[in-house]
């Protein structure tokens, strides 16, 4: 996991709502943007808030494990 946004300025992102977030609720709501080396999340209702970075690879592993669980 990265910390740290590597991707130069994280401002130009495209940012896209994960299609799990239930809107009726308005809880749980993540928004994800790729960069190069970098796979960034994000709280869609904090968007200034903190974020998380994952590798291309962790990210991989996570979306596998995710579509089997």
């Amino acid at each position: 996991m990265i910390r740290k946004p590597s991707a130069g300025d994280v401002s130009e992102l495209e940012w896209f709502k994960s299609s799990y977030s239930d809107s009726s609720s308005g809880n749980d709501c993540v928004e994800v943007a790729s960069a190069p080396a970098v796979v960034h999340v994000r709280d869609s209702k904090h968007v200034s808030g903190p974020q998380l970075g994952f590798g291309s690879d962790a990210w991989a592993d996570f979306v596998a494990y995710a579509c089997v669980s």
